[in-house]
């Protein structure tokens, strides 16, 4: 007998179209973002900010982004993933179209508080709308490829941007041209992306063939297990709130070094900005190939263990990040090996990290675990760039020391590296014992 999966042979894959949509668009939300993080040198200069100060409003941006998680993913839940990307996305466009006009410390602020949180609307529903369209035989593929967005953008954009900047002398006109990738992003959505596999079959776009295969592998709400109390299984787990400590970690390391980067090469090193454009990309470069190795060691041959990738991760960037605040001004050929050593190493972890929960707990708490240590995490890349802020040593004579961010980044790195020392990977059942306050694995 034919199978839905047999008679997908013959029909176009209209569900990986959708993927390269949201995918493009997730790159469109890093232009924004890395836009701020990449002129932030040239916008301190311009407003008078202090490195404090500039610390405090890219971190503000990682707080409004965190608390977005949870209120995006229940939007998606409720009024269907679309609706909200849409939303996000106007809503961003809109906010770094306003911050070519800021002029003072608050204007900053502002822009900072409204771009985290409206684009931390856009992540949730993005994967909402990977759930719908994959079956489950394809979801890590589908969201292995969504994650290198997140390379593939801070790898390109700086390019892109400061080329911009150097063409207009300034890095305002920039933050308007921003607008144009905005607007093709809502196009993209409205042409291409449905909630679900049944609107764009109805509208002669895709096969009914392919959405028989999508909806033979999604698991429907009848068929899937219920347990009672699911949160306070995960809330009881001593691992879980080690794991979320290790995911701060990450993410601290992550955007604290990307938000300080553009400055550390500008400020301590005096490269022009085409050139500290071009070095900015490099470790994004590389981190899309660390993502693709790191997701491979672990499912083939590490057998699904997350710990021996995360350790490798860890501990070779305690080094890497340790040395590259220390390289002496002038050291080209060094620092560009050691920004494809931190590229490669403090990414290596993305595919092992967020694979950890769905190793650890069952299918019917999952969610609860990814959406409160992914909020949880987000706080990390909230603190760690307003500290490193005040770790910055301003030079008299211009210029500025970034050493002890550093130094600062490389004992985070030592943090999640003990503390994954201690990680359980034994599957969790869901039918954990009131009278346990921790799991024994």
């Amino acid at each position: 007998m034919e199978t839905a999966r047999d008679k997908l042979g013959k029909v176009s894959r209209y569900r990986w179209v959708v993927l390269i949509v949201i995918w493009l668009v997730y790159i469109i939300n890093y232009f924004d973002r890395t836009s701020v993080l990449t002129f932030l040198p040239l916008i301190r200069k311009d407003l008078g900010l202090t490195a404090a100060q500039a610390g405090l409003g890219a971190s503000l941006f990682f707080f409004a982004y965190a608390i977005a998680q949870f209120t995006g993913g229940w939007l998606a839940d409720r009024i269907g993933p679309k609706k909200v990307m849409y939303i996000a996305i106007t809503t961003f466009t809109g906010v770094t179209f306003v911050t070519g006009f800021i002029r003072n410390f608050t204007h900053f602020i502002l822009v900072r508080l409204g771009l985290g949180f409206f684009e931390g609307h856009h992540f949730s529903p993005s994967h909402k709308v990977i759930a719908n369209w994959f079956p489950k035989e394809e979801k890590g593929r589908a969201a292995g490829f969504f994650s290198t967005s997140w390379a593939v953008g801070p790898a390109v954009i700086p390019i892109i941007i400061t080329w911009l900047a150097a063409y207009y002398g300034s890095w305002r006109p920039v933050f308007f041209w921003l607008a144009v990738p905005g607007i093709i992003g809502i196009l993209l959505l409205w042409y291409f992306v449905a909630d679900r596999p049944e609107e764009v079959v109805r509208r002669g776009r895709m096969t009914q063939a392919e959405a028989d295969y999508i909806e033979a592998g999604v698991v429907s709400e009848s068929a899937k297990g219920s347990s009672k109390g699911g949160l306070a299984v995960v809330a009881r787990d001593v691992y879980f709130w080690m794991y979320c400590i290790v995911l701060f970690m990450n993410l601290a390391i992550y955007w604290g070094s990307t938000t300080w980067i553009s400055s550390f090469l500008y400020e301590q090193h005096g490269f022009s900005l085409k050139t500290m454009g071009a070095l900015v990309s490099l470790p994004y470069a590389v981190a899309f190939v660390a993502m693709i190795v790191g997701g491979w060691l672990t499912d083939n041959v590490f057998n699904n263990k997350t710990r021996p990738v995360l350790l490798m991760s860890y501990i070779v960037s305690i080094p890497v990040l340790l040395y590259m605040g220390m390289i002496p001004k002038g050291h080209v050929s060094t620092i560009i090996a050691m920004l494809v050593l931190m590229g490669f190493f403090v990414n290596l972890s993305f595919g092992a990290v967020y694979a950890y929960p769905q190793i650890r707990y069952p299918r019917e708490v999952v969610g609860s675990a990814v959406g409160i240590s992914n909020g949880f995490g987000q706080f990390g890349s909230f603190v760690a760039p307003l500290i490193a802020g005040y770790l910055v040593v301003e030079k008299a004579g211009g210029g500025a020391s970034y050493t002890n961010v550093f130094i600062f980044f490389s004992a985070m790195a030592v943090i999640a590296a003990v503390l994954t020392l201690f990680l359980s990977e034994k599957p969790l059942t869901a039918t954990l014992p009131k009278s346990e306050s921790t799991v024994k694995a």
